[in-house]
């Protein structure tokens, strides 16, 4: 055995390393976990999987199991080491104890025990045992159980042997505290197994199980899902492109190591007009990119430019081709191994390390170099999709600045139809987008005036999935968005990043008719805010209204009602001794049913609507959910709406 290898594996409770103590966390936990809310919740789930993904990542574990228990607790074991439970002769306390309360300890601090790690500030699963309620450890590490119980993060007794074993791993079971997390203590299925998807395919070999013991099925059996990937990312570009038409036969797929940092990535091209590039450092998905993005664009750009030169396959082009041009329909995946990353902050969503840039760069280049030469046909087929894309571009950059020309920043004024607020200060406005004219009379007619604007929209709006770029600015009701919430695309370098600067609203709000169509016209809408506008939904200003179903009457007392069980319910609480046909049910078909004075209690009063935030839990998710729910593929659409129907919402 080498000396590496010697001290890989003497892991002992003198690797586990202390930086400071815990005491902050319950009372800012958004500063950990980013925030108290849904995301927040599951956040605590990510914290103690990634440390089992650690343990697969340093070669010592292969399986990952994840319970949703009754009541909302959480069960995670792996078959990893076990965190080790002998005494720390720092602290003269057991390991364990201090790596599940103590912020800032654990074994990623020490690179013989981990060389990668995705909880790099050591905060997570002390954070989790903070904030939950109970937290039971169990470790089978050595042929012996060792145990300890926590709540809110405090032992309730020493590290204690409980048995023998002939297993391994660590099992954490904890609460979630509806102390903090007030707004909802339920997990998501769907939300969890997105991420346990996303796992999979970044590690490959790795198998993790997802049982939702809340949901019985018809046999019996618990809903429960195992994913288990082979191949890795370029099954992950697969799954984001099943319901887009491939240019290529198979993803394009890069593995090795440069300059010490490990590079995996896998691209392919499609019919689409929009670039979906996802990249992760230690399995973090980093939204913001950073350098290794910069790196894959660079390579990719520079690799193929230089191939369509050589071949002369670009001698008859008039217009610049711009890096633009070849990622136009591109699916990519991109994830490297950092021993030491530089994030912007605990949330880990820019990558900062100048090395990797080039690590990733020269990655891409030679293998792409070589797929290129050796895979012509391909080759001509990908520069054929750019010189279309450059064409396409010339277009979209007229209709853009006709926009542009007719936008708040032009100076030219607003829509016609918008009816706009007295306030001006964008944090206190929003924007109704309103399903119809008629539907729209009724919210100006009911509105404030001082802080709500109302833009009605002409039945639905073009599907940005399936349109060429300079097609979507030419579009009326895109275009009356744009200037109305006064953003504009585009700079004088044809850079499409979304300009904020003018942003007249910080709350726009999609309110449609609580049916089919309304759905459909809500789906189009957020497909379009994700492809085009997607820093709004980023920064937290898209909200979903959520109108009534029904109004239950009895003489001069009503109830509003949003599904069928509110329904029931008041209806029960309304007849009282009387007869039930004294109870009468009106069935809000559309917005348009509603008089301004409903319209305002239910749906536009900030005192008693209920608005929907529009978040990004998962952005190749969404990738995947807005890319089938707006193709051309009928079957998973029609699936998607069947497993979700229940839950009555969409949450993008």
């Amino acid at each position: 055995m080498s000396e590496e290898q010697d001290l890989k594996s003497n892991y002992s409770a003198d690797n586990i390393q202390v930086l400071e103590g815990l005491e902050a966390v319950r009372k800012r936990p958004s500063m950990y976990i980013g925030d108290t809310g849904i995301k927040g919740l599951h956040h605590l789930v990510y914290e103690v999987v990634d440390n089992s993904i650690d343990e697969a990542l340093a070669g010592h574990a292969d399986t990952i199991d994840v319970r949703i228990l009754e009541g909302n607790s959480i069960r995670v074991e792996d078959n990893g080491r076990g965190i080790p439970t002998g005494i720390n002769t720092k602290e003269n306390k057991s390991a364990l104890e201090i790596v599940m309360t103590v912020l800032h300890a654990g074994g990623k601090f020490d690179k013989d025990t981990y060389k990668v790690s995705g909880g790099l500030h050591g905060v997570g699963v002390s954070c989790v045992n903070a904030l939950s309620t109970d937290l039971k450890a169990e470790v089978h590490r050595e042929g012996k159980i060792w145990m300890q119980e926590y709540k809110i993060g405090v032992p309730q007794y020493d590290v204690k042997e409980v048995g023998t074993t002939d297993k391994r791993g660590t099992i954490v079971t904890f609460s979630p505290d509806p102390t903090i997390f007030t707004q909802t203590t339920e997990y998501k299925y769907d939300t969890l197994a997105g991420r346990l998807r996303e796992l999979a395919f970044l590690n490959k070999g790795i198998k993790l199980t997802l049982t939702d013991e809340r949901e019985k099925l018809e046999d019996g059996s618990f809903l429960s899902e195992t994913f288990h990937s082979e191949g890795g990312l370029k099954e992950f570009v697969a799954f984001l492109d099943d319901t887009r038409t491939s240019i290529l036969a198979e993803p394009i797929y890069i593995e090795g190591i440069k300059n010490g940092v490990p590079v995996e990535l896998a691209f392919q091209y499609n019919d689409s007009y929009s670039e979906n590039v996802h990249s992760y450092v230690n399995n973090i998905n980093t939204h913001e990119g950073g350098t290794h993005i910069a790196g894959f664009r660079r390579g990719l750009t520079r690799t193929l430019k230089n191939y369509a030169d050589k071949e002369g396959l670009l001698k008859n082009v008039k217009m610049e081709i711009t890096g633009d041009d070849f990622r136009e329909g591109l699916t990519a995946v991109v994830s490297v191994k950092v021993q030491e990353p530089q994030f912007e902050g605990q949330t880990k969503t820019k990558l900062g390390n100048s090395e990797v840039m080039g690590s990733v760069d020269v990655a891409v280049g030679e293998a792409l170099g070589n797929y290129l030469e050796e895979n012509p046909k391909e080759a001509k087929m990908i520069i054929n999709k750019v010189i279309l894309a450059a064409t396409a571009r010339a277009a979209a950059r007229k209709a853009r600045e006709m926009v542009q020309r007719k936008s708040v920043m032009g100076g030219s004024g607003l829509p016609g139809k918008l009816a706009d607020c007295s306030d001006s200060d964008p944090e206190r406005c929003e924007i109704f987008l309103v399903e119809g004219d008629s539907a729209g009379g009724t919210a100006k007619q009911g509105r404030d005036r001082n802080f709500q604007a109302i833009l009605p929209l002409k039945g639905k709006i073009l599907n940005v999935e399936k349109a060429m770029e300079h097609k979507i600015y030419e579009n009326d009701e895109i275009k009356n968005m744009f200037t109305a919430i006064g953003v504009s695309i585009g700079t004088p370098e044809d850079n499409k990043a979304l300009n904020l600067t003018k942003l007249r609203y910080h709350k726009i709000v999609i309110m449609t008719d609580a049916d089919i169509d309304g759905s459909h016209i809500t789906t189009l809408i957020l497909t379009f805010f994700y492809r085009y506008m997607r820093a709004l939904i980023e920064a937290g200003y898209v909200y979903i209204a959520s109108p009534p179903l029904y109004q239950v009457k009895k003489g001069k007392d009503f109830e509003y009602c949003w599904n069928d069980a509110q329904r029931d319910a008041a209806v029960q609480r309304l007849k009282g001794a009387g007869k039930e046909d004294s109870v009468h049910i009106q069935r809000y078909k559309g917005l348009g049913e509603m008089n301004a004075e409903q319209l305002w209690d239910t749906t536009l009063n900030p005192a008693t609507r209920t608005l929907m935030q529009a978040t990004i839990e998962s952005a190749a998710e969404c990738d995947h959910t807005f890319s089938m729910l707006m193709g051309d593929e009928v079957a998973p659409r029609r699936e998607f709406i069947e497993r979700n129907a229940k839950y009555a919402k969409i949450d993008a």
